[in-house]
């Protein structure tokens, strides 16, 4: 299988999860998947939620943030992968100057 994302739409989201700040992502998905390039933009944050639908693989491509994943502070830079599993609650936040670019998978289980 192959997922062309230059082919999905790209949406912007404001505030996602009550979070501040906007991200931009282009979605897969389907009832194993969900497979999200996402940016957050410098000052913004992904809002603290009950991962509900699966496993959150969360990689991280460039920029700075932080995770907090059931209370655990993790820090966010290029090349490290945050993992929220099923029934977590977690937030992600963009402390850097820069986009945090990430490439998103949510394994549904």
């Amino acid at each position: 299988m192959i997922i062309d994302f230059n082919k999905l739409n790209e949406m912007t989201i404001p505030g996602m999860n009550s979070g501040t700040g906007q991200m931009t992502v282009r979605m897969y998905n389907d009832e194993k998947y969900r497979i999200v390039p996402t940016i957050i933009q410098a000052g913004g944050s992904i809002g603290l939620h009950t991962q509900n639908s699966g496993d959150d693989l969360n990689y991280i491509i460039s920029g700075t943030g932080k995770a907090i994943c059931d209370g655990v502070e993790e820090k966010l830079s290029a090349g490290v992968m945050h993992i929220c599993p099923k029934g977590s609650e977690h937030t992600i936040i963009n402390t850097g100057d820069n986009d945090l670019v990430m490439l998103t998978v949510v394994i549904a289980r």
